[in-house]
């Protein structure tokens, strides 16, 4: 373009900036299929999404992460792809109209977001190097490369005069004098970069299932022994029948899933292996699914309990693992716990995502039925709760103990390492606590006059619970009725009847566990080692 044209140009539009922000997102789209089709290539977890979204969840406080959970749920992880894909979306459109006036620099910003994206794939916890920033860095050039070349064809110049035939023929644009920008030219480019870039997300897709299909169907393939040591038939009386009360034994869908994986690992059982190593290991081990499956496998019903449950909260389920003993694989590598000399105080638990998860050596070795899980009620364990191994420590919070997708066990001590959680403000040790909650009647509920029964769960893994107390208004407490108790890593059922008078009242639980350890009414926050005090609920009877 020669120099006077250039000074030639005039303010863009309304239209001009509104093409100019389509072109914008069409570049966004086309960078974001790219990157991800690469990243489906080589490794899913360095596409920009995926290493965008994982770099966000590092950066949140605390509190903000925790108040997601109780909000969203396991749609957290969704809720935090929409907002990536939102503020995306809004920075692709910036970009577009300030290519329009600034075409350059408009390119130049997508290739700034890329860089981002690669920055948060390289620093990743589970990042193999550079070539991790591949897959943001294509996509970034292909996206800039397209911005540039669509908004040349809104590039209007002012010409030194117009003629009758241009405005005639509707080929001005605006004030007279203005040259038409090349309509034909942009639909033809817009609508064949939408398509180019649709079909190279629909590949991408392609790799994706394609990686996922070998895990399905390894999954698919294992067939779990009947285990050396099988669980306890739970009693009769375990469960109690009581319309509105949790199922003693949490179905797979029902159980809770809190993490951090934005896209659930899909990992091949066949090329799956578990190293062993650190601190005190002297004879360090590698193991493969096959080698876990020839081993004694044991059967327990444990519960589980995630360090981000509210008081009352949803965030606890019950269910039968099949595994090995972690103690007995520990001690095989020559691994003693503190108290009999050894070395290392923690074990440090990697997943295939890269989230680390510390747990005291002395509670897994302890004697308790620490396990490295292949299977949940049954069947091997969904991919969603970790296939196909993860940790289950009874008595602990999940953040310290329950390492899905795991595939690297380092022993070393607290003060030389700090895992994810720690570094975020969370403790390094968290027994779970003393708790008990209300299933029925639930919060605002509408009970008839009369005889009402009152029901729920009671937990303190390891521990176990030895009463429960219920209390109407400011009533005086009542025992409620004990279920029968499996075992002490499991949670109690409870039941008290209520003889319900018209009105607004409030139902309050508490229990006491086996060491004579009262639960608190000291209300404190998730943070930093798990919430504490009295489940209530407020009802009205008509």
């Amino acid at each position: 373009m020669r120099d006077e044209e250039k000074d030639q140009r005039v303010r863009p539009g309304r239209p001009r900036a509104a093409l100019g922000a389509l072109s914008g997102v069409l570049a966004g789209f086309a960078a974001l299929a790219v990157a991800e089709s690469v990243a489906a290539g080589g490794r899913p977890q360095s596409g920009p999404v995926i290493a965008g979204g994982g770099a966000s969840t590092a950066a949140t406080p605390a509190a903000v992460k925790d108040w997601a959970i109780r909000h969203f749920g396991t749609d957290d992880k969704l809720v935090l792809q929409l907002g990536i894909l939102a503020v995306l979306t809004v920075l692709a459109l910036a970009s577009g109209v300030l290519a329009v006036r600034y075409r350059r620099v408009g390119a130049a910003g997508v290739l700034l977001f890329g860089g981002i994206g690669a920055a948060a794939a390289v620093t990743r916890p589970d990042s193999t190097g550079l070539a991790d920033a591949l897959p943001s860095v294509v996509g970034a050039l292909a996206g800039a490369l397209l911005l540039y070349a669509l908004v040349g064809r809104l590039t209007a110049v002012r010409r030194p005069q117009a003629s009758a035939a241009d405005s005639a023929t509707g080929t001005e644009d605006g004030p007279a004098g203005l040259a038409g920008w090349d309509r034909r030219g942009f639909v033809l480019a817009a609508a064949s970069a939408a398509a180019a870039s649709a079909a190279v997300g629909t590949v991408g897709r392609s790799l994706n299932t394609s990686r996922g299909r070998d895990a399905i169907a390894s999954r698919k393939q294992i067939v779990l022994p009947s285990p050396g040591s099988p669980a306890q038939p739970v009693p009769r009386r375990a469960g109690l029948r009581t319309p509105g009360i949790s199922p003693f034994v949490t179905p797979d869908s029902e159980f809770y899933r809190v993490d951090t994986a934005l896209v659930v690992p899909k990992v091949d059982a066949t090329a799956w292996r578990l190293r062993i190593h650190g601190k005190g290991v002297r004879r360090p081990g590698t193991y493969s699914f096959d080698d876990l499956l020839r081993r004694e496998l044991i059967e327990r019903d444990i519960t589980l309990t995630c360090v981000s449950n509210e008081v009352g909260g949803p965030y606890v389920g019950n269910a039968r693992w099949i595994g090995v003993r972690l103690a007995d694989l520990l001690a095989e590598c020559g691994v003693k716990a503190p108290s009999r000399g050894g070395p290392a105080d923690q074990l440090v638990s990697r997943s295939v995502d890269g989230m680390t998860i510390g747990s005291p050596v002395e509670d897994v070795m302890d004697g308790r039925d620490a396990l490295l899980a292949l299977g949940m009620n049954g069947e091997p364990l969904p991919f969603d709760h970790g296939f196909p191994v993860r940790m289950v420590v009874p008595g602990l919070y999940g953040f310290v103990s329950a390492c899905k997708w795991i595939k690297d066990i380092e022993l070393t001590t607290f003060d030389s390492y700090d895992p994810y959680w720690v570094r975020r403000g969370w403790a390094r040790k968290a027994p779970i606590k003393t708790a008990s909650r209300i299933d029925t009647p639930k919060p605002f509920a509408r009970p008839e006059a009369g005889p009402v029964t009152v029901a729920g769960g009671a937990w303190a893994q390891h521990r176990g619970i030895d009463k429960v107390e219920g209390r109407v208004d400011d009533g005086p407490r009542r025992p409620a009725d004990l279920a029968a108790e499996d075992t002490r890593d499991t949670w109690r059922q409870w039941s008290f009847p209520w003889q319900a008078t018209k009105g607004s009242h409030t139902l309050t639980v508490r229990a006491t566990d086996r060491t004579g350890a009262v639960q608190t009414d000291r209300r404190t926050r998730t943070i930093p080692d798990g919430a504490s005090g009295w489940h209530s609920v407020v009802v009205t009877v008509d």
